[in-house]
């Protein structure tokens, strides 16, 4: 399959003054920048050319609780860290799982102003065998005060071909820490009211809220789809805690009832896709999960 879409100018129409005078702002130390909605630190992008790929770590809820799982350590898949945007087989190196390097090239913020959220700028180079990129990533994240972050994802192909394959490994991750997780405390449900991971994993839907205890209180984590990205995403959505979203696998995703559909980017040809990740208190019903799916996409029009 071969598509193209042109980038196109971001338009974000909720304005952050809809949640009071909250602030987000950024502090850029090294390799690191942390987030911080008003006074409190929300998430911290880690830039580093020594990573696999750059990610944010940790995350926290509106209650300061660190949601994501620590990077030390980890039990299973050491690749899985906090917020991230990889995916295996792009010209059949695994990125998904750090066979292939994601290099961070430039991260430029903007703080939230005059009622806009804030946004932090990032181009990341994809790089192939001969450590040239493959893929050039150009994404623009949104960040509102009630936590809502808008992912605007432009894929670049600079010499072509680019082959993203059918796969369930990818595209935009998160792991939670284990008190959240379906086998202890979580619970999962998603927009047509379809409950547990075995029910929501590999399925269409506007959005998968997952949500469960931490440190003693409930906090959700939301993955949303945009209805204007070129196809249906599916979500790769377990018990364990990793939680993510994908165009890329009609045929993993479906268990083979559907052919697989790669998609091929030639020189210059771009892909554009644009995902949300919602952070909240409360269940699906308290943390207004629906209200939040339709701010995100009026926000990414």
């Amino acid at each position: 399959m071969k598509l193209f879409a042109t980038t196109t100018v971001l338009v974000f129409g909720i304005s952050s003054a809809c949640f009071g005078e909250t602030e987000v702002t950024f502090d850029r130390q090294g390799d690191q920048i942390t987030v911080n909605i008003g006074d409190a630190p929300f998430a911290v992008y880690n830039t580093s050319k020594q990573l696999p790929k750059p990610f944010f770590s940790p995350v926290r809820d509106a209650n300061g609780t660190i949601i994501s799982r620590p990077l030390e350590n980890p039990e299973d898949h050491k690749h899985h860290k906090g917020i991230w945007v990889s995916i295996d087989e792009v010209n059949g190196i695994k990125f998904w799982a750090e066979d292939g390097k994601i290099e961070n090239v430039s991260a430029e913020t903007h703080d939230s102003r005059n009622g806009s959220p804030a946004r932090l700028d990032v181009v990341n180079h994809w790089l192939g065998t001969d450590g040239k990129p493959a893929v050039i990533e150009t994404t623009a994240i949104a960040i509102f005060p009630n936590r809502l972050m808008t992912y605007d994802i432009v894929f670049t192909s600079p010499e072509g071909p680019a082959t993203f394959g059918d796969t369930k490994e990818g595209l935009f991750g998160f792991r939670m820490i284990n008190s959240m997780r379906e086998k202890e405390t979580g619970k999962v449900v998603n927009a047509e009211g379809k409950q547990g991971t075995e029910e929501c994993w590999g399925v269409p839907s506007a959005w998968v809220d997952y949500y469960g205890e931490a440190d003693g209180k409930i906090t959700g984590v939301t993955l949303m789809d945009h209805p204007d990205n070129f196809r249906p995403s599916r979500y790769h959505v377990r018990n364990y805690g990793l939680f993510s979203i994908s165009p890329f696998g009609e045929k993993a995703y479906s268990k083979g009832a559907s052919d697989a559909e790669p998609v091929v980017l030639e020189k210059g040809e771009s892909l554009r896709l644009r995902y949300g990740l919602y952070i909240h208190s409360g269940d699906t019903l308290e943390g207004k999960v629906a209200e939040a799916y339709k701010q995100f996409v009026s926000a990414t029009k």
